[in-house]
């Protein structure tokens, strides 16, 4: 099977969120199980040319209303996977992915969609299938779903649109649909507001939709979860599901991990240890190998639950139990000094440091007891994941895919984490103090560990994978009865 796959990001080339570490897996093990996968992106100033060293593949021409745009193409191969890196005028070279706003965002998205599916004719290359994710790609679906409809190349191409967050929507994109040649949508389906709202095109013009766990597909559905666009969701339900993102096992794997201080198994957990007390000391805390070490490795925001977690950290600090907390991130700036203060008022038992480390994101995930990740919504997420497979216990909300990932401790003999459903501090104070109990008895503590890590192994990438994959051969099939219905009413 021949798969476009496109995305705003993809590790390692570039990485700002979660999104960039599945595009960076999916295709390497849609690629391993024999499928032909290239991954599109833009060439933003994130990527290191030293590094990755692309080399030149074509020129692609991009209609624009003041004249075509050029589109330069180069080519990375990276573990059997092409990555299409696309440059041009409307992408600029700073060093972001991101824009501030869609006079950034709307152009230069808009501009990579149709540069990546140009690219397809330039190398006469037909992909059975698109595989587009988020609002950054909505472009690519809709074209497919209007001129596609009627080119020789793309008339049989399905598409399936993967929504990660759709709290990021790309909304008042019209003038620069139109500066290409595209109209806003008048899909019924859509609000007046969303006709030329980015993610709006990919959900209602995608043969396939799909979120990143099962959970989330049910609660995008409400308006809690929907953010104006659970009607149209609830309109093609039975185009949505949910497939759970997957973990790269190879990369994310305490026992052959050289950026941790010691390597480990479920089998010789003892040797984790040295990974706590390498963290303690690297940060200055206080060794001590008996006191709860809670580690934050997140963007710091009210989406990631953090406006939570500052009042339940300062009221357990408070308490009467000793407790370590380590904090690595950026974010709001409110979330950030509300941290600060918290390394002030506790110096000796708190550390927060504000910035993207990932070496230290590796230490902490082998080191920490405990990983919060207190969200507000959480559409997939790996950092619970991840710290599963470090034998790190996860304290979550009871949201999305951390639900789906995690198993509370209240299930005797299968509780891999601590759990909390309310969204205040209390609860999550709640469950922080459930799992402090807990760690108070080791023999329970390290049991739990060991769950949490077989849970782990099974985290890997071709189970998701070859959902995906049925997922192509069901987008193929509405494709194909599409345009054969399309084909019978123009006779």
């Amino acid at each position: 099977m021949k798969i476009l796959y496109l995305a705003a990001e993809a590790a390692p080339l570039s990485k700002v969120g979660g999104l960039g570490d599945v595009a960076g897996s999916l295709p390497k093990a849609l690629a391993a199980m024999g499928h032909d996968v290239r991954v599109a992106i833009p060439f933003s100033g994130v990527i290191d040319r030293q590094r990755f060293k692309p080399r030149p593949l074509a020129n692609v021409n991009v209609p624009h209303v003041g004249g075509d745009q050029v589109a330069r193409v180069s080519q990375v191969v990276l573990d059997g996977v092409t990555f299409d890196l696309i440059a041009g005028p409307p992408i600029p070279r700073a060093r972001r992915v991101y824009g501030a706003g869609i006079e950034e965002d709307g152009p230069k998205f808009i501009f990579f969609s149709l540069a990546a599916l140009g690219l397809c004719r330039v190398l006469d290359w037909a992909p059975d299938v698109v595989h587009a994710n988020d609002s950054h790609t909505g472009a690519a679906i809709y074209w497919l779903a209007q001129a596609g409809r009627h080119d020789d190349l793309f008339r049989n191409t399905a598409s399936v649109f993967t929504i990660h967050n759709l709290v990021y929507m790309n909304n008042g994109a019209g003038p620069f649909l139109r500066a290409y040649g595209l109209a806003a949508s008048d899909s019924p389906l859509l609000p007046d507001w969303a006709r030329d709202s980015l993610m709006g095109l990919g959900l209602a013009h995608a043969d396939r939709l799909n979120t990143v766990s099962p959970r989330h597909a049910r609660e995008i559905l409400t308006p809690e979860f929907g953010y104006g666009f659970e009607g149209v969701l609830a309109a093609r339900r039975n185009r949505l599901s949910g497939i759970l993102n997957g973990l790269d096992l190879d990369v994310w794997d305490p026992a052959t991990d050289r950026q941790i201080a010691a390597r480990f198994d479920r089998s010789h957990l003892a040797r984790r240890a040295a990974n706590k007390r390498a963290l303690q000391k690297g940060l200055k805390l206080p060794l001590q190998p008996r006191t709860p070490l809670v580690g934050i490795v997140s963007r710091l925001d009210t989406q990631k639950g953090f406006d939570l977690a500052k009042p339940a950290l300062r009221a357990l600090l408070e308490g009467p139990a000793a407790l370590q907390v380590v904090v690595l991130g950026t974010g709001l700036s409110a979330i950030e000094t509300g941290f600060k203060n918290l390394a002030r008022d506790f110096p000796h038992q708190v550390r927060v440091d504000l910035r993207y480390d990932p070496a230290l994101a590796r230490q902490i995930y082998a080191g920490a007891d405990l990983l919060l990740v207190p969200s507000r919504y959480e559409p997939g997420g790996l950092a619970q994941m991840i710290a599963q497979r470090y034998g790190a216990v996860p304290v979550v909300r009871r949201t999305g895919g951390l639900a789906d990932t995690v198993v509370d401790a209240a299930r005797p003999g299968r509780g891999t984490g601590f759990m909390f459903t309310d969204y205040n501090a209390r609860a999550l104070q709640a469950a922080m103090q459930r799992a402090l109990r807990l760690y108070g008895q080791p023999a329970r503590w390290r049991a739990m560990q060991r769950r949490g890590m077989r849970l782990a192994e099974g985290f890997g990438w071709t189970t998701s994978a070859t959902d995906y994959v049925a997922l192509y051969r069901q987008a193929i099939t509405q494709r194909k009865e599409s345009v054969a219905r399309l084909a019978q009413a123009a006779t």
